[in-house]
C-alpha cells in the first residue's frame, strides 16, 4: 500500500477514535456533561489540536455526536459543536498552550451561555456557570499536558507535528 493512502487511513482511524472517545466520555458522565452547571471533562481532548491540526475534524465529530445526547439537542447539536469547531480554531493557531485553553471557556460559555436561555436559563448565570465549568475542565487539561508533553512516546503516538517546542 502506498505510504500517502496509508497515512490517510490512519488519520481517518485516530480521528474516529478520537470522536468516539469524546463522545463516550460525554454520554458516560451525562448528568454533568449538559446544562447551565456543566463539567465536560471530554473537552480536554480538544488540547490535542495545539499539537496536531488534524484532530480537530474527529474533536468536531465527535462533539457533534455527543450533543445529539443532550437534552437540549435542538440546539446543542449546531451551536454546542460551533462552539466546540471555534475552540479548536483558536487552539490549532496558538502557540502557548495558557492562551490555547481560554478559547473553549469563552466560546463554550457564550454560545452554550447563549444557547441555555432558550430553556429558560438566564443568559450570564448559564455563561458564568459553563465558564467555570470550561475552566475547571481547561486547568485540569493543562496540567495532564504540562506533565505528558514530555514523553516523546506520547507525541510519536499523537503524530504530534506542532509546538513541539512549546511555552506554557
Amino acid at each position: 500500500m502506498e505510504n500517502g493512502k496509508k497515512d490517510l487511513i490512519q488519520e481517518i482511524c485516530l480521528n474516529g477514535l478520537i470522536a468516539a472517545l469524546y463522545a463516550v466520555l460525554t454520554i458516560v458522565v451525562a448528568p454533568l456533561s449538559y446544562g447551565a452547571i456543566q463539567f465536560r471533562f471530554s473537552e480536554i481532548l480538544v488540547l490535542l489540536c495545539f499539537f496536531n491540526k488534524r484532530y480537530s475534524i474527529g474533536l468536531i465529530l465527535g462533539c457533534m455526536i455527543a450533543n445529539i445526547f443532550s437534552p437540549t439537542a435542538v440546539l446543542d447539536v449546531p451551536f454546542g459543536t460551533a462552539a466546540t469547531a471555534l475552540a479548536c480554531l483558536g487552539i490549532m493557531f496558538s502557540k502557548h498552550l495558557l492562551v490555547a485553553i481560554t478559547f473553549p471557556i469563552v466560546f463554550n460559555a457564550l454560545i452554550v451561555g447563549w444557547e441555555l436561555t432558550y430553556f429558560g436559563e438566564p443568559f450570564w448565570f448559564s455563561t458564568l456557570f459553563v465558564a467555570l465549568g470550561e475552566l475547571t475542565v481547561m486547568v485540569i487539561g493543562y496540567i495532564f499536558f504540562f506533565f505528558i508533553k514530555r514523553s516523546k512516546h506520547f507525541l510519536r503516538a499523537i503524530k504530534a507535528n506542532q509546538n513541539l517546542g512549546f511555552k506554557f
